[in-house]
């Protein structure tokens, strides 16, 4: 599942909007349940070429999930944010 976006920072970090990046999110979500499971996040991890990807998943289900239900739902989206530009190679840009 290619990630397009609009550019590519001199750090090799993609560029895309908040909501393009919860549109790519979005496709990941295998069961369509509206939330970000570990193992999906984990594929989209894996999506962005991504090491570690298991570890990752399982940080970023941890350090963004704010009502401990084991998945990143809609209202949680936002927190993922600082994840993404960490560990998935994205800028969220506000444009």
């Amino acid at each position: 599942m290619a990630l397009k976006t609009r550019s590519v920072t001199s750090d090799g970090k993609r560029v895309m909007t908040m909501e393009e990046f919860k549109r790519w999110l979005k496709k990941f979500d295998a069961d369509k349940d509206g939330r970000i499971s570990k193992n999906e996040l984990r594929e989209a991890i894996y999506a962005t070429g991504g090491r570690f990807a298991t570890w990752k998943s399982h940080r970023g289900i941890k350090s963004v999930d704010a009502n401990g239900n084991g998945f990143i739902d809609e209202g949680e989206l936002n927190n993922l944010v600082e994840f993404a530009e960490k560990h998935l190679g994205i800028r969220i840009a506000q444009f």
